[in-house]
């Protein structure tokens, strides 16, 4: 059976040494099982007792504890201070596109018929896509009698600016944690290739998941096979054209083949390389394609269906197939419980959907000025936090632990309450908090959005105390050296203590 990874490019030791972390769930020692209770006066005491240990000297810490129904504060440290928040920021993407969308907003991919045999499919940023998708886009086609395509055109009018944030750090973009985001997604706009162990002294074999994607890029092999039971040492790649991979390092040849999951370049024609496929799947001859923008986003009033759109182009066009996102709902709950970058940005993108773009202004930049609109009708400070993407990768956002849990009291009492807090991993059981806190009396009642770059943890959520009253709160870490196992440690530590609060 392959060894299936979902990395960066820079594999193994070099993102060791980068101090590279996917958003993915991360293994981390529980705290110590106690079946102790303290008052809310100790609180402050038993917090201070972890951020005070010697290793923590130079550490920075931003903490804000409140009591959900009163919001009275049981902890504040520098509570109003700007922290990098990492994946934290989800939090605030997803909770302004649940009040400004609903939960039941979905996106629509159409195919609109012109004339000579030309066909316009419309991407709307739809992060959910994958080969299945498409092969009913085919299906339907062919269901409308279509059996050849002369042209078809990919228009990528509706998401405009660049399919990654100009902030994010080179190792980022070159991970499948940091795939470019637009109008056209598939398969989260990564592929993979595995690296399989050949005779002692050669080269590894590459084989491509998808053989379309071997013409795209140019190998450069320095790989070797190594002796049975080496360590795996490899590194994947690429250099800044895009389209060289370099693999360098070595496999044991009893080594299982190593799977690397990379991001695409071009998320454009990687989809219209994969719609290929699907149409020839479904007997669809296909000719020409291009990528074209309308230079007007195609309105269909919030993406219900639609079967005309007059004068976009020059005459009416026909919808003759379409697919649908999950509900935004759903998306959510895929953004926050797995800490998905790929979907956060297009949550933050659909923001913009029901709004008037200005000449030349990026869609997110556009997302994030309806964010901080709607946010501020949630009641959260607007100068309690500046961001600029919608993930949480860019190290240029700055959140305090006091937006973040006047985030988590607002969406409290929202409409979608009950979504926004089903969208949040649960301590020892689901998403990036499935490793944590298990055999705790955190266990189950602490539900929190996680998150980690270079130098940074964080955790904000709430806590169902069972003999207190229910809490929310927000921890972030800043500014040190030490690993983020051992950081997340130091929290985990501390919420188990909130977890423990009696009526005293």
């Amino acid at each position: 059976m392959s060894k299936s990874i979902r990395t960066s490019f820079l594999v193994l030791l070099l993102g060791a040494q980068l101090g590279i972390v996917p958003a993915k769930a991360q293994t981390t020692p529980a705290p110590t099982p106690t079946t102790r209770s303290i008052c809310p006066a100790q609180l402050a005491s038993n917090l201070d007792a972890v951020i005070n240990r010697p290793l923590f000297s130079r550490v920075r810490w931003g903490l804000l504890v409140q009591s959900l129904n009163s919001g009275q504060t049981l902890y504040n440290r520098d509570a109003n201070k700007y922290f990098t928040p990492a994946s934290n920021t989800k939090l605030l993407t997803t909770a302004a596109a649940l009040q400004q969308l609903g939960a039941n907003f979905r996106i629509r991919t159409s195919v609109y018929q012109e004339a000579s045999g030309v066909l316009r499919v419309v991407g709307r940023g739809d992060p959910s896509i994958t080969d299945a998708q498409l092969t009913v886009l085919a299906k339907q086609l062919k269901a409308k009698g279509i059996t050849r395509i002369n042209k078809l055109i990919a228009d990528d009018s509706y998401i405009q600016g660049d399919v990654v944030q100009p902030s994010w750090q080179w190792e980022d973009v070159q991970s499948d944690y940091g795939a470019p985001v637009g109008s056209f997604m598939v398969n989260e706009n990564a592929f993979t290739i595995r690296l399989v162990p050949q005779a002692v002294g050669r080269p590894l074999q590459i084989n491509w998941a998808d053989p379309n994607e071997a013409r795209v890029w140019r190998l450069l092999n320095l790989s070797l096979t190594a002796a049975n039971n080496q360590e795996t040492d490899l590194s994947v790649t690429r250099d800044l054209s895009g389209n060289v991979l370099k693999i360098q390092g070595k496999l044991a040849a009893n080594a299982s083949p190593f799977a690397v999951t990379l991001p695409v370049v071009d998320p454009n024609y990687f989809f219209l390389r994969r719609f290929r496929a699907a149409l020839a799947s479904e007997g669809i001859t296909l000719g020409e394609t291009a990528v074209e923008a309308s230079g007007e986003p195609l309105a269909v009033d919030g993406f219900p269906g639609i079967s005309k759109v007059a004068n976009l182009y020059g005459a009416t066009t026909t919808e003759v197939a379409a697919i649908q996102s999950p509900t935004l709902g759903e998306i959510v709950a895929k953004t926050n419980t797995d800490s998905d970058n790929l979907y956060a940005e297009s949550v933050l993108n659909a923001l913009a959907v029901r709004q008037t773009r200005k000449p030349g202004q990026a869609t997110s930049g556009l997302g994030l000025e309806v964010l901080k609109t709607t946010l501020t009708q949630l009641r959260v400070n607007p100068t309690s936090y500046f961001i600029v993407d919608g993930s949480g990768l860019s190290r240029k956002n700055l959140i305090s632990p006091e937006a973040l849990v006047q985030v988590l009291q607002g969406m409290a009492k929202a409409p979608t309450a009950s979504v926004f807090r089903a969208s949040l991993p649960i301590a020892g059981r689901t998403g990036t908090l499935k490793a944590r806190f298990r055999g705790t009396t955190a266990e189950a009642i602490v539900v929190a959005k996680t998150g980690t770059v270079g130098g940074v943890v964080s955790l904000s959520g709430y806590i169902n105390t069972p003999n207190y009253e229910p809490l929310v709160f927000s921890v972030i870490v800043n500014q040190t050296e030490q690993p983020a196992r051992v950081l997340r440690q130091a929290v985990d530590e501390m919420v188990v203590t909130m977890t423990q609060l009696r009526r005293c």
